[in-house]
């Protein structure tokens, strides 16, 4: 016999083992609810890492990203570069955001757009506000305002976007789109319009109202904070 009762050959096993069934059973009979954000993200972890201890590396992916909210939202490839990540980890923490927002679109795609305003925004907050880039998206509308689609129009350097009136009325009319709602992220995380971003606002609603479209609003998405340009006046 080894020490501690082992016997000759065998391994003591990882000490992480026993945490990962506590945490399971914590899980399994108290909710997320009594989980700190570590340890959901250790769970998320488990099945992708399943020969490491996953708590140093949940809590280093907070520290780095900031909450956990960022963490689920980072790309894939921000979750390996910055966070050190295999891709298989990477898909599983990334496929949580994925999941969440194609369930805010089910529901928002079955009521009109324009009432369900909080629900909106959410929905854009979590598919844009930590995105590295800037991007422009459009959310494009039937007559009683239900979703048609949502299209990221352009994908830009990390503080800029070039978004075109023709090609948002173009895709409209495409669409068969009453009204479109515009939307982009700032990846600095201050929401504030920029000049250029009034300007082009304008120039869309121009382009947009000479043939019947409504440009219900432009939302600008930071992070944690998003500013809404009918709101502030601006059109």
């Amino acid at each position: 016999m080894g020490d501690g009762g082992l016997r000759d050959g065998e391994e003591e096993a990882p000490h992480w083992l026993g945490h990962r069934e506590r945490l399971r059973g914590r899980f399994l009979e108290a909710g997320g609810d009594a989980l700190q954000d570590y340890e959901l993200l250790e769970l998320l972890l488990f099945s992708a890492i399943p020969r490491r201890d996953v708590k140093p590396v949940a809590k280093a992916l907070l520290k780095e990203f900031g909450s956990l909210w960022a963490v689920v939202n980072a790309s894939p490839a921000e979750l390996v570069r910055r966070g050190g990540l295999g891709e298989t980890a990477a898909t599983t923490v990334s496929v949580v955001a994925a999941v969440s927002r194609r369930m805010h679109w089910r529901q928002l795609k079955d009521q009109p757009v324009l009432s369900s305003w909080a629900r909106l925004v959410e929905y854009v907050e979590r598919a844009m506000a930590h995105e590295p880039v800037e991007q422009f998206r459009l959310l494009f509308l039937d007559r009683k305002n239900k979703l048609l689609a949502d299209e990221v129009q352009h994908r830009g350097t990390v503080d800029h976007t070039a978004a075109y009136p023709r090609e948002v009325v173009r895709r409209a009319l495409e669409l068969g789109a009453s009204a479109v709602i515009l939307v982009h992220n700032h990846p600095s995380g201050d929401p504030e319009p920029s000049r250029a971003d009034i300007d082009l606002t304008k120039e869309i609603v121009a382009a947009c109202q000479t043939l019947g479209i409504t440009v219900h609003d432009h939302l600008i998405v930071g992070k944690g904070r998003q500013v809404s340009f009918k709101a502030k006046g601006l059109m």
